[in-house]
């Protein structure tokens, strides 16, 4: 493991220290370990689309609007290929917040994702994409099928 020192003024460690603990980090190395993590995540996902990913897609719309609850249905059905699950859940009369997750080639999955955002009546989305890698193909268990998982890029 390597170690590296960092140098921080007073008011930025005390509202590190804060987030530490409101995150519930048992340190600051676990806490800065995530950071770096998260910035090299974000700065991947600033390359070109390329490789497989899994990413959840939140939103909320408003679900009386002229039928925006079928489109969305219908833009998802029409990406079976693309589409693992979906959970919604009524904010209000008015509002549903829906999250989806979503398994694929990375430019399909973001077309989809900005369709969805993009569509009359959808406000606050957001997605998150986590760039995939193909794990050692293996073998589980006597006389079972060589396969190929996909896991979080490293």
């Amino acid at each position: 493991m390597d170690r590296f020192t960092i140098s921080l003024d007073e008011d930025l460690a005390h509202q590190f220290d804060h987030l530490i603990a409101a995150r519930g980090y048992r340190n600051r190395s676990e806490a800065v370990r995530d950071l770096i993590r998260a910035a090299i995540e974000q700065d991947g996902q600033r390359e070109a689309p390329a490789g497989y990913c899994v990413a959840n897609l939140s939103y909320v719309y408003k679900h009386q609007q002229r039928e925006l609850a079928d489109r969305l249905a219908t833009l998802q059905h029409h990406s079976h290929d693309l589409t693992l699950a979906s959970m919604r859940s009524q904010l209000d009369h008015e509002h549903c917040i829906e999250s989806v997750l979503l398994k694929g080639p990375t430019a399909e999955v973001r077309r989809l994702a900005d369709t969805i955002v993009a569509e009359s009546g959808v406000r606050h989305g957001q997605v998150n994409v986590v760039a995939l890698e193909p794990d050692q193909p293996h073998v589980h268990g006597p006389g079972g099928k060589a396969h190929v998982h996909l896991r979080p890029r490293r």
